[in-house]
């Protein structure tokens, strides 16, 4: 049996086999040039400019045999490819970990080792060879998540320990933890306002095509301002109300901090709440209204047992990107003293530190992933039940 008979019989196209080919050799490009890049910058601190170091000899050939097997694998075994992606990726991570550790032998406590631009590029390398591996094999899609086992063992195990954004973590100690319970907060807080403030016009405008409009165009019109430009504008009128309502100020409410930064989030997350809303009420069938109408069903017991429900996946899309969305917009809010991850982000860009940019950047894109991929699953989950999907 040939390669390409071989794969035809695992079920994939033969258009659909070319496409995951191409994107597993996509793959290998910025692994193996990663592999030859420089690996490490070693710093005497974080400020000072460093040295680059480059990968061992040994070490540069396993970096490109993982980069060239999950290409070969594809060709051969679809179904497995996933497991030398997922190797591929984990042995990035743990040569991140081991040659930071090694160029920090003998070096002063304040001394620095940061991910140079070969790490990043093969990671990235690796991260498109574990999307090639779900392309390959569509009904394992679990084996996108293989890699998480061993980088949460690297990370327990202190393997990566080294790494100048963990340094940096460390030296910041509870203060970092501190700062993402704020962001965490400031999220939450603004998501539950907006869906607080846009569940109730979402139904009051899904029936009502002008005021749709109206209450869409002024969400819309919010969102086209950028978001430094809304807590700007934001300052002044809490200011006046501060002054004006000594309560309001006894409150918590002022020109700059927490105030403002609520605001202009919840603003910003009103407009894929009420779109979603409105799309996904004015989408269940008149005909299932009319069926529940039929068996004696009163508005309010349609609402709440038929239109809702079929509704509620669509609507929680909407909810899913508010909520990403709020996770770049809290990190801006540290620019007006509300805290949150931004503060190191800032911070870092005040004095050309990456790896506090990073300390600030990397969970909060995390968050951001981890929030998007449980609000889908719960999305998914809703609509397989009501099925919508």
């Amino acid at each position: 049996m040939t390669p390409a008979t071989s794969l035809e019989s695992t079920g994939l196209g033969g258009a659909a086999r070319r496409d995951v080919q191409a994107v597993l050799w996509c793959s290998v490009l910025p692994m193996l040039a990663g592999a030859l890049l420089p690996w490490v910058l070693l710093r005497p601190n974080r400020l000072a400019p460093g040295d680059y170091l480059r990968l061992p000899l040994p070490w540069l050939g396993l970096a490109v045999l993982a980069a060239l097997l999950p290409a070969v694998a594809g060709r051969w075994r679809r179904r497995w490819v996933w497991l030398p992606a997922a190797a591929a990726l984990s042995l990035g991570l743990w040569l991140l970990g081991t040659q930071t550790g090694a160029a920090l032998v003998d070096q002063p406590p304040f001394a620095r080792a940061s991910a140079a631009s070969g790490v990043w590029l093969y990671l990235l390398g690796a991260g498109v060879a574990v999307y090639g591996a779900t392309l390959a094999a569509p009904e394992q899609r679990w084996s996108g998540w293989v890699w998480v086992i061993p980088a949460a063992a690297l990370l327990a195990s202190g393997t990566l320990g080294s790494w100048s954004v963990l340094a940096e973590a460390r030296s910041e100690g509870a203060r970092w933890g501190q700062e993402l319970a704020q962001h965490l907060r400031l999220v939450g807080t603004a998501l539950g306002l907006a869906v607080g403030l846009g569940a109730p016009l979402a139904v009051w405008a899904a029936s009502r095509p002008g005021v749709a409009a109206a209450v869409l165009g002024a969400a819309n019109a919010i969102q086209t301002l950028p978001s430094l430009a809304l807590l700007g504008l934001l300052i002044a009128p809490l200011s006046a109300l501060a002054t004006a309502f000594p309560a309001l100020r006894a409150a918590g409410v002022s020109g700059i901090g927490v105030a403002p930064a609520l605001t202009a989030m919840t603003l910003y997350a009103l407009l894929p709440v009420l779109r979603n809303g409105v799309v996904a009420l004015q989408g269940v069938s008149p005909s299932v209204l009319d069926a529940a109408r039929g068996m004696g069903m009163s508005n309010v017991q349609r609402f709440w047992r038929v239109q809702l429900p079929l509704a509620l996946p669509v609507w929680l899309g909407g909810v899913r990107q508010a909520a990403v969305l709020l996770v770049g917009v809290a990190a801006v809010a540290a620019l007006i003293g509300a805290g949150g991850l931004g503060t190191y982000i800032f911070k870092g860009l005040q004095s050309a530190a990456a790896d506090l940019i990073l300390l600030g950047a990397v969970p909060a894109a995390l968050l951001a992933i981890g929030l998007d991929a449980a609000l889908r699953w719960l999305e998914g989950g809703l609509g397989r039940r009501l099925g919508r999907v």
